[in-house]
């Protein structure tokens, strides 16, 4: 069986089951109005955070050592061990996150075909 990511309510049910082992996602920091992405893998069932970055620093988003520079953007390899989940809140402050599949990019709503719940769950189907 080939992988695929899905999103449910925390504890639910599966919303959208989106095929394909590698994903990005993005968001607008809520202090500084600045874009944050990460690149994921599904690997042997969980979630490996491949690369991060972001677009400048301040209120918690500061670069860690070894982070290089590259078209604006500060991108470092994240020291974090795989996850069976990742938990996604909502936020009035700032946009709703976009997650990016097989080259599709949408908001998280857009994936679930209605209202987003808060938290939602992102995790290796099966």
């Amino acid at each position: 069986m080939s992988a695929a990511l899905c999103l449910s309510a925390l504890g639910g049910a599966v919303l959208a089951a989106l095929p394909g082992s590698a994903f990005s996602l993005s968001w607008t920091h809520s202090v500084e109005k600045t874009e944050w992405r990460e690149e994921w893998r599904i690997e042997d069932g969980r979630l490996v955070l491949a690369e991060a970055r972001v677009k400048g620093g301040g209120a918690g988003m500061e670069p860690p050592a070894g982070a290089r520079l590259a078209a604006g953007w500060w991108v470092w390899v994240p020291a974090v061990p795989p996850l069976e989940r990742v938990v996604l809140a909502a936020s009035s402050f700032t946009p709703e996150h976009e997650l990016c599949v097989e080259g599709t990019c949408r908001p998280l709503h857009g994936w679930i075909g209605g209202p987003m719940p808060s938290p939602l769950e992102l995790k290796p189907c099966g």
